[in-house]
């Protein structure tokens, strides 16, 4: 077992006995309030078009989805009672049930549901985000009656259930409102809690739905949720969560540093838990239609000369996994045929840099051709800042100069410049992750920007990848798909330099000894929500 493997084994292992060794004879409790200390603010409040998936441990309290998903990837029935798909992968259809209802009042049907799926299809709703790019793949919308949902693409593509299943619905009376875009108490969902405030850059409050009775069978338990009221209070700060959590001024805490994990893993006080996510990891994506990096020898020189594993040990205190795929080692598509095979090899990528032309050193020790440096912007959304990954950027910067003599320009942007800077492509490198699963993750940084790569921050367009994303999506056999994304990292990588892979994202959660219940989403292994938790005395 390699030390990925060990460390993803041991992570699980150590989930699962502290969640279930705490207060094991103890009966969950009704009533209490819980605050939690969470990382991210959820922007915009719409969970359609947030892109952020810290933020799900908070949208997940009010808006649900079709199906949930089992630690194997297996559907299981949420707001849909069943599913089927055709044989031809064009069809699917979900039978909903009928005792769901929305905090308004309104109920849960076929047309409720359809109008979910229309407007990933409304160019005007959902423009910037992959709602689009699914949506245009819909060739129909059908409700052959109250409690049925048919949807058909133009063609089979077997991602799409991933993405159909989890939508998260908003009720009819949203799409009326002049919330729809920023969200807020009008756009009500069928979930265990209801928004009662929002004070923007401090907390977000819900009170319990007494009337929810419909929880996914991954749930620990039917009928409303246990507590009365949860606050989620933003601290983007690890150190001041980790506070905050130590002193009581929050009973739970998510996003912990590799610094302060020591404080609560041998701590009788605290439970800790971690889980790596699934979907693509923090990379460093290189621009190749921009700059510098669209030399490939550039690009294999950063992928081949920096040496990832003691920046993380450094940051992380050993508490974060190396990268090297394209997608996290507990995804079923994952491939390890790289790991170790690239990196830490500066000779290498001195000798690539020179063949590249940037033989000469300026007054501070960086390369330059014809009299301009080798320099590279590297974009990150203050928005997805987390994690110490400013910590993380700088680190690789300082070695970026100091072993290939390439700088590293950090710039940090508003939500508003992330999108012209992406929407210009003049930038070197963005710096992201993203946790979908099935496929998409993959397919939204590798296909092209106008066939639905959302989030292809390599602006690559291959004739090569192109092939190998629509023979995986043409087929639902595991072994086939598995096959052709190991075509695509083993090009996309080693031989194209697309991205730099640096760390696998996890998710940690801390809490004080009297919260149970607390714990992560099958499959995804993201923070849930506080539905399961209950607080005994203390």
């Amino acid at each position: 077992m390699n030390a990925n493997s060990l460390r993803i084994a041991l992570g699980l292992t150590y989930l699962l006995g502290t969640s279930l060794s705490l207060h094991a004879a103890e009966q969950p409790k009704q009533g209490g309030s819980l605050t939690w200390g969470v990382e991210t603010e959820p922007s915009p409040f719409n969970p359609q078009l947030n892109g952020q998936s810290k933020a799900e441990v908070v949208l997940r309290s009010v808006w649900e989805s079709l199906l949930a998903r089992q630690p194997d990837g297996r559907f299981v029935p949420w707001l849909a009672e069943r599913f089927e798909a055709s044989e031809d992968g064009k069809s699917y259809r979900f039978t909903l049930r009928r005792d769901v209802t929305f905090s308004t009042g309104e109920k849960l049907n076929a047309n409720a549901v359809a109008e979910n799926f229309r407007h990933t299809q409304d160019a005007a709703y959902c423009a910037g985000s992959s709602l689009c790019a699914m949506g245009n793949r819909i060739a129909s919308i059908e409700t052959p009656d109250e409690q049925t949902l048919v949807i058909t693409l133009k063609q089979a593509y077997s991602p799409f259930l991933s993405f159909a299943a989890s939508l998260e619905i908003l009720s009819p009376c949203s799409w009326h409102s002049t919330q729809l875009k920023s969200g807020g108490k009008e756009i009500a969902g069928t979930g265990p809690f209801i928004l009662e405030s929002y004070e923007k850059g401090q907390q977000v409050t819900f009170v319990k739905n007494p009337n929810y009775n419909w929880a996914p069978a991954t749930a620990k338990h039917q009928g409303p949720a246990y507590l009365d009221r949860i606050t989620y209070r933003f601290l983007p700060e690890s150190s001041v969560r980790t506070g905050a959590l130590l002193s009581g001024q929050v009973d739970v805490i998510e996003g912990i540093s590799g610094n302060d994990a020591g404080e609560f893993k041998e701590n009788e006080d605290f439970s800790y838990q971690h889980a790596l996510n699934t979907g693509t990891p923090y990379s460093l994506f290189l621009n190749v239609e921009y700059g510098a990096t669209q030399d490939v020898k550039v690009r294999q020189a950063l992928l081949q000369g920096l040496d990832i594993d003691p920046i993380l040990t450094s940051v992380y205190r050993g508490e974060r996994t190396r990268a090297w795929g394209i997608t996290s080692p507990i995804d079923p598509l994952y491939n390890n045929d790289l790991e170790g095979k690239y990196g830490n090899q500066p000779d290498e990528a001195n000798k690539l840099l020179d063949e590249a032309g940037w033989q000469t050193r300026d007054g501070q020790g960086f390369r330059s051709k014809n009299g301009e440096r080798l320099s590279i912007e590297v974009i990150q959304a203050q928005a997805t800042v987390r994690d110490q990954r400013d910590v993380l950027l700088q680190a690789i910067q300082a070695q970026a100069r100091q072993r290939l003599g390439v700088e590293l320009k950090l710039r940090y942007v508003d939500s508003g410049t992330y999108t012209e800077v992406r929407n210009t492509g003049k930038f070197g490198s963005i710096a992201n992750s993203n946790t979908e699963t099935d496929g998409i993750d993959i397919e939204n940084h590798y296909r092209p920007v106008k066939a639905g790569g959302s989030i292809n921050y390599s602006r690559v367009n291959s004739p090569e990848i192109n092939t190998w994303l629509d023979q995986a999506a043409d087929t639902a056999d595991l072994t086939q798909r598995r096959q052709l994304y190991s075509e695509l990292q083993r090009y996309a990588l080693p031989q194209q330099a697309l991205a730099v892979p640096l760390y696998e994202p996890e998710d940690q959660i801390a809490a004080a000894r009297y919260v149970h219940g607390v714990g992560f989403r099958s499959f995804k292994q993201m923070p849930e929500n506080a539905y399961d938790v209950w607080l005994s005395d203390h």
